[in-house]
């Protein structure tokens, strides 16, 4: 096998191109005849050794003899799912470079050359790009190419700025380390999704290379599900974005709730709360906006908070400058000084209440207004726990020693500069 030959543990191995499998004894021949053809080109033009990983999910028919027979090495990933196995896979690889791609023979792996040059070039993750390089007729359902792949890429690089065209590529290329760093976890079909919007908030360079897709070699149905899957996708766009989920909407019903409540407090001082437009009921309505948005901040501090803890979540200047004041103590004391507040406003609802011989009283903006702060108060000191505990059990949300991820490339490039 001359310089590809990794068996002969002679030369270190650059390179690792890593199939997933389950059941491709049809489809697989063509895949590996690609890879090794990508191996080939690598190790004559750039003198990159490689080796083929066939990251196997249980398969009962002859797809490990296929694999071994093409000089490929086996690993068996025995939790099941696409992500699990390619993250078996990398996990085994041998290689600084690591390349994945679909068993099924609809990728040409020769297209992975240039995304690897492009890593050497200093990039981390290298995505390819179908509409760029061309989809074959049939290679992709029409829901797919025209609905769900511009959606969820649409969607991703709204939230997370990602700079791509095709979110779901499965041909594309990452470097050891960047794999190490963005401590993938899903075992599905959004294992795509995660390993790109991980990459774009740990502040990995992220090119993109152009990649054909091609009809599938296989007899029988695809393992993908469309809308299960797209779904899975979308759940992590969610998941994986506070801003979007959470914070956004928080900002927008406290905006509403307070914008409520000063009319209506501007009605009570002015003594026209009886002839007030929006009327009691919108009040008691601002007072849930108020506490359902102070629950969403807290839900976005939350998950920000354990992106960077986890190390996949970079700290921005304005995240370092909350954060340095923010801690329990904090959480607990505005927690109580806000309950104590709505305590004492409705003490003086009641002694009202008493004075005018218990009859009914014209607004409800003094009984919603303490009763929003007593359960904001409450949950802002149970807010605090929370983020202490998902903080690593410290008063300090973020520790100053609390782990650090490793450099991206980027950031190495700049240290040496």
């Amino acid at each position: 096998m001359g310089r590809n030959d990794w068996t002969s543990g002679a030369s270190p191995i650059d390179v690792s191109i890593v199939i997933p499998c389950l059941n491709e004894e049809q489809a697989l021949p063509a895949a590996l005849a690609t890879a090794r053809a990508a191996l080939d080109q690598l190790s004559e033009t750039h003198a990159l050794n490689g080796e083929i990983v066939v990251a196997d999910n249980g398969s009962i028919d002859e797809s490990r003899a296929i694999a071994v027979a093409a000089g490929a090495r086996v690993v068996a990933v025995s939790r099941r799912g696409y992500g699990a196995a390619l993250n078996g896979g990398f996990q085994a690889a041998q290689g600084r470079y690591l390349v994945m791609g679909d068993a099924d023979g609809s990728y040409d792996f020769r297209d992975a050359v240039a995304m690897v040059m492009a890593l050497r070039s200093g990039a981390d993750l290298c995505m390819g790009s179908r509409f760029q390089g061309g989809i074959a007729a049939g290679a992709m359902p029409w829901k797919n190419r025209y609905i769900g792949n511009p959606v969820l890429t649409g969607i991703l690089n709204l939230l997370f700025r990602a700079g791509i065209e095709d979110a779901h590529c499965g041909l594309r290329a990452l470097t050891k380390g960047c794999h190490r760093r963005l401590k993938l976890r899903g075992s599905g079909m959004e294992f795509a999704s995660e390993m790109v919007i991980k990459a774009a908030l740990n502040g990995e360079r992220i090119t993109q290379r152009p990649a054909t897709l091609s009809r599938d070699c296989r007899g029988r149905g695809s393992h993908l599900r469309p809308w299960r899957d797209g779904w899975r996708h979308l759940r992590y766009l969610l998941m994986l974005s506070p801003t979007g989920i959470f914070a956004a909407p928080a900002a927008l019903l406290a905006s509403g709730g307070l914008a409520i409540l000063l009319l209506a407090a501007a009605a009570l001082v002015l003594g026209q709360e009886r002839t007030f437009f929006l009327g009691n009921y919108w009040v008691i309505l601002a007072g849930a906006m108020l506490g359902l948005a102070h629950n969403l901040s807290l839900f976005a501090a939350a998950t920000h908070l354990y992106g960077a803890r986890e190390g996949y979540r970079r700290q921005s200047r304005r995240h370092a400058r909350w954060t340095s004041w923010v801690s329990l103590e904090t959480m607990l004391g505005a927690g109580l000084i806000a309950f104590m507040a709505g305590v004492a406003i409705l003490a003086l609802v009641i002694w009202y209440w008493s004075r005018n011989s218990y009859g009914p009283i014209g607004s409800v903006l003094p009984a919603v207004a303490g009763t929003t702060l007593l359960v904001v108060g409450a949950q802002n000191a149970l807010g605090g726990f929370l983020l202490a505990v998902i903080g690593g059990n410290e008063a300090d949300f973020l520790h100053s020693e609390a782990p650090k991820p490793e450099m991206t490339a980027t950031e190495r490039r700049q240290s040496v500069a």
